[in-house]
């Protein structure tokens, strides 16, 4: 099936025909979790947003081949190159090996990703297991002169690289923006200036995770990961690369300016970002206390949550809203979308109860031709949502006897709903997904105990329960 695709382009700010590098072949990197903590709502919106990409390009016969990658080492507290890495903190203050705290989160990642109905990605690496590769595009960028080594660790000379490259050409920052927005940090005085980044990091006597190289024992920078794996698996230049907006500087900014000191060439030819979630207007952040996982919507223990959302409403609160559009949490909202979702997948149990009529009132080729427009233009699902929403409207109405559906327009209409809301839009009933409904039957319950034994004042209880 040859489409005509259009994909908003953050590089060109323009919506463009998606034109493969190879014909029927696509190459896509979506940047993963970093994973030291519980997923939440953040990685829904991005896991949801390029499983539909991945659909509906596989859906539309393309061979897709769709990297995730496993942020395990090198991304510290502070973009700046300063602070703890955040999966070495997480393991001292549990007193756990580092690749004890990545398999725990990886494992709760793909838990949850399988509960949304995300589809696995074609290949999943861990920057952990890319440290040759990323050594070897660091000794590049030093060969090509774009890189410095000072004390152990290397830096992009970004001062270097903007006489030969445009730096800021995604984000839309200069070099004069990016300097008024950094701030002197201790530890930085070793850069030439605020603005280069680490892309090898000398570890300190204290840092866990640490490798050999030409340079001395240390880690590769956050930024390196991406650029080094995007590579191996889809070559120096691949069609998508996608993350949240909040990625755009400096992380992906960064692999541009990496790519192109290392390989002379642009890594990507069509950059996609999903905009942020909010709650209640403000982003969700744990120092805001509005911070809320995704266990906590699936068994509705968190304060702002006035009952529990099941996976599919989760989805279908997030495909409701264009991907590039901000969503506002709150459960008037998830509660619409409970609804939403539940009279969508009632409408597809009536419509295989249809018995079809000599003749029909209901043109569903068209239907079917504004769902592929809205799924052309830039994957735009809450158009679709609302072309479905017609079908369930006709659906409704063939069953009240007020319209009328022939064999072949009622065959055609259960291909469109199965196709856009199960294959695409990846949304299943609840009796295909018992098993997370038995999930939250047991979590509930364990909520309960505890609760119970913290009533009691038995601590000791509540607090293993807990663990």
């Amino acid at each position: 099936m040859s489409r005509k695709i259009q994909i908003y382009n953050t590089l060109t700010k323009q919506k463009e025909n998606f034109n493969p590098i190879v014909q029927n072949h696509v190459g896509m990197y979506v940047c993963g979790p970093t994973v030291y903590g519980d997923p939440h709502l953040g990685h829904a919106r991005p896991g949801i947003t390029f499983d539909i990409v991945f659909r509906y390009f596989n859906h539309c016969k393309y061979n897709v081949r769709y990297v995730r990658n496993i942020t395990d080492a090198g991304h510290l507290e502070n973009d700046a190159d300063e602070g703890e890495d955040k999966i070495s903190k997480k393991a001292r203050l549990e007193q756990l090996e580092p690749m004890e705290i990545v398999q725990f989160y990886t494992l709760r990642y793909h838990k949850a990703m399988q509960a949304l109905n995300c589809l696995a990605s074609s290949i999943e690496p861990r920057a952990t297991g890319h440290i040759i590769e990323q050594i070897e595009m660091v000794k590049q960028i030093l060969k090509n002169g774009f890189a410095y080594e000072i004390n152990g660790s290397v830096y992009l000379d970004v001062n270097k690289y903007n006489k030969t490259y445009p730096y800021g050409i995604l984000s839309g920052r200069n070099i004069e923006d990016t300097l008024e927005g950094t701030r002197e940090l201790d530890g930085q005085s070793e850069k030439k200036s605020p603005v280069d980044f680490a892309i090898w990091k000398k570890a300190s006597p204290e840092h866990i995770t640490r490798w050999p190289s030409p340079w001395g024992e240390g880690f590769p920078g956050w930024h390196m990961e991406c650029s080094a794996m995007s590579e191996k698996y889809l070559g120096k230049t691949f069609d998508i690369h996608g993350g949240g907006l909040d990625l755009v500087f400096p992380h992906h900014e960064a692999e541009i300016a990496q790519s192109n000191a290392c390989n002379n060439c642009s890594p990507v030819n069509y950059w996609m970002h999903n905009n942020m979630i909010t709650v209640d207007g403000k982003k969700m952040g744990k120092s805001l206390g509005n911070f809320i996982t995704l266990e906590e919507f699936f068994t509705g223990n968190h304060s702002k949550l006035e009952k529990s959302y099941s996976p599919m409403t989760i989805r279908f609160f997030i495909l409701q809203a264009h991907y590039r559009s901000t969503i506002d949490f709150g459960n008037e909202a998830l509660q619409g979308a409970e609804k939403g979702v539940s009279k969508l997948m009632s409408a597809m149990e009536t419509l295989q109860k249809i018995v079809p009529s000599k003749s029909s009132t209901y043109n569903v080729s068209e239907l079917e031709s504004k769902c592929y427009s809205a799924m052309d233009d830039d994957f735009n699902t809450p158009i679709l949502i609302a072309h479905l929403f017609d079908g369930v409207r006709i659906i409704n109405s063939v069953k009240d006897g007020k319209e009328s559906l022939s064999s072949s327009d009622l065959e055609k209409l259960k291909t469109l709903f199965n196709t856009f809301v199960t294959d695409i839009l990846g949304l299943i009933s609840a009796k295909n997904n018992t098993s997370n409904d038995l999930t939250n039957e047991v979590m509930d319950l364990v909520l309960k105990l505890r609760d119970n034994a913290k009533s009691s004042k038995d601590f000791t209880t509540a607090d293993l329960i807990r663990e």
